[in-house]
């Protein structure tokens, strides 16, 4: 078995891929008009609009309530992720600038316009280096 996206369900489709758009450093895939896909190395970050969750079924999927999982990308180098979003991420979605985390990783924390809460962490910690192959 492979993993292969996480789909997020929003209201604002345009304003969503945008975001993340400038986030990921990457130009998103429209497969329709109500679809998106940010394909990364690792992973695909999918984005639908609300009109697809009732593919689903019937309240399957509430766009913009999410509050228990945390979109996580690793990155080269936090500070410079840090200094090149200050100006794309609003000052409210902030929830942690860069902090070490006790299991190695240097983390800074901020929410989507949807809320979703996204991490961005580098491996500082020789234990995590070795844990994600990194340097």
């Amino acid at each position: 078995m492979n993993f292969t996206s996480v789909r997020i369900i929003t209201d604002e489709l345009d304003r969503l891929v945008s975001f993340y758009e400038k986030v990921l450093g990457v130009q998103p895939e429209r497969l329709a008009p109500v679809f998106a896909e940010l394909v990364l190395p690792s992973c695909t970050l999918a984005i639908g609009h609300a009109q697809t969750a009732q593919l689903f079924g019937v309240d399957s999927v509430i766009a913009a309530s999410n509050r228990t999982v945390i979109l996580e990308f690793r990155v080269d180098d936090i500070e410079v992720e840090y200094a090149r979003l200050e100006s794309i991420i609003e000052p409210s979605q902030w929830v942690q600038p860069p902090t070490t985390m006790p299991w190695g990783n240097r983390s800074m924390l901020f929410r989507d316009p949807d809320g979703n809460l996204v991490n961005l962490f580098e491996p500082v910690t020789e234990e995590a280096m070795r844990r994600f192959g990194a340097r």
